[in-house]
């Protein structure tokens, strides 16, 4: 039987291509999306890892959001994933790239924000942190797996599209 070449995941090829590396700053998938990148046979040379900021205070210990920013703008909103996004891509040089994700998956979810996640992209170019993107986006599931699943897989879009 002939040997045929494996297919080379999109993210791993885009990753590859570029030569960049890639830290998350998860809150809302709860490291979903860096465990779903794991899976990629390869990626270890190209994923630095994720920051799990599942709560408030956490965001603040780890990632060095400001207090006051949350107060003002709540944790899901696009500032504070902006904050996020940035401050993993900071706290870790070796990465070119950074995404973030918040938002609220309920239940007991204010309707306003329910079902809806900020994803923040940035890059480091020439060493400074350049913010590239921030969106707000509405998700179609109901059930908070399905929420977490569709989540992570808009980051892992953005991130595709974004390098």
């Amino acid at each position: 039987m002939p040997n045929t070449p494996t297919s080379v995941h999109p993210m791993l090829a885009a990753l590859e291509r570029g030569a960049h590396r890639l830290v998350l700053a998860e809150s809302c998938t709860g490291g979903m999306v860096c465990a779903s990148l794991a899976q990629i046979p390869g990626i270890s040379e190209w994923l630095c890892g994720s920051l799990v900021t599942y709560r408030a205070s956490s965001k603040t210990a780890w990632l060095s959001v400001p207090e006051s920013l949350i107060q003002q703008c709540t944790t899901e909103s696009p500032e504070v994933t902006q904050a996020m996004c940035c401050e993993a891509l900071q706290k870790t040089p070796e990465a070119t790239i950074a995404a973030a994700i918040t938002g609220h998956l309920g239940p007991n979810a204010p309707t306003e924000i329910d079902g809806i996640v900020f994803i923040s992209i940035a890059r480091r170019i020439n060493g400074a942190i350049v913010q590239v993107t921030c969106v707000r986006r509405e998700l179609h599931t109901t059930e908070r797996i399905a929420r977490q699943l569709e989540a992570s897989q808009l980051v892992t879009k953005l991130i595709l599209s974004s390098i």
